[in-house]
């Protein structure tokens, strides 16, 4: 794994605001923490934290009674709400609540910004969206509204999988049908962490990312590495499906991080699949 980058251009990180205390959250935490710097979890509810992490409570959705603590860093990993103006909302709150706008703000969205778009190319960071959906009106806006109130740099991970994230195991394993003609993208939690570490650090990040490994693929490839690597059958093609997806562009996310840990869909899976082998039957 190569998370170095050159010194002049890192900030160093002081107290750093999670705000949402979720799977990528917690795999961030402990290498905030490794630096030297504080790290203060936002969150809904009570629950278990890295050790180190201060933990506070509060729900977005409404006004909070009391201010939050001045922050030098702040990375937003919030689900979207049942909402279009979910986000907006609880970002509004958040922003009233801060002494101070943070120097840094990471807003992690989704390349769901561009759900009911129909496009030929690989899409990049220079294509607009234009939301179709709820969800995906709900996502942009949220990304304008970080932009508006924090100045944040935007992130828009595609099929996050990894360790505890074994949906499309789970699918392979049961032989559920899915559509073999889906294009489909995704990125491994472990180098959507790297990514996220690094923009928070960086002098002069990019403004909006991409998070995508290097192979797009048919969902109709994936299951079948995942099915040949397990030895059991494929799941059949959903013949009612048509196709459908986008591809997208992760070219600015892998100059950055120099290299993917996990660059395909292969590597990924076939760690998980070896993991869970280790874990015992029944995970």
């Amino acid at each position: 794994m190569n998370d170095t980058i050159p010194s002049d251009r890192e900030a160093p990180l002081r107290r750093t605001l999670l705000v949402g205390s979720g799977k990528l959250a917690a795999r961030l935490a402990p290498r905030l923490l490794e630096r030297g710097g504080e790290v203060i979890a936002l969150r809904r509810s009570d629950g278990a934290l890295p050790p180190g992490v201060v933990g506070l409570r509060a729900d977005l959705s409404l006004p909070l009674s009391t201010p939050l603590p001045a922050v030098d860093a702040m990375l937003v990993t919030l689900p979207p709400g049942d909402t279009s103006s979910a986000y907006r909302t609880a970002l509004t709150n958040l922003a009233e609540a801060l002494p101070a706008v943070p120097a840094r703000t990471v807003f992690v969205s989704s390349t769901g910004v561009f759900e009911g778009v129909d496009a030929a190319h690989p899409l990049t960071e220079q294509d607009e969206p234009v939301p179709a959906t709820e969800r995906s009106r709900g996502l942009y806006d949220g990304e304008r509204a970080a932009i508006e109130l924090f100045d944040a740099v935007v992130v828009r991970p595609a099929g996050i999988y990894g360790p505890s994230r074994e949906f499309l195991l789970r699918k392979v394993r049961e032989g559920s049908p899915v559509n073999h003609r889906r294009r489909t993208n995704r990125i491994h939690e472990a180098d959507l962490v790297r990514a996220l570490d690094l923009l928070l650090r960086m002098d002069e990040p990019p403004r909006l990312v991409h998070a995508v490994d290097a192979a797009p693929a048919p969902l109709g490839d994936v299951v079948g590495y995942i099915a040949r690597t397990l030895d059991v059958s494929a799941p059949p093609d959903d013949p009612s499906a048509s196709p459908s997806g986008l591809v997208y562009d992760g070219s600015l996310l892998h100059s950055l991080l120099g290299s993917l840990d996990h660059p395909t869909y292969e590597t990924g899976y076939a760690e998980m699949i070896a993991g869970s082998a280790g874990r015992g039957p029944g995970v």
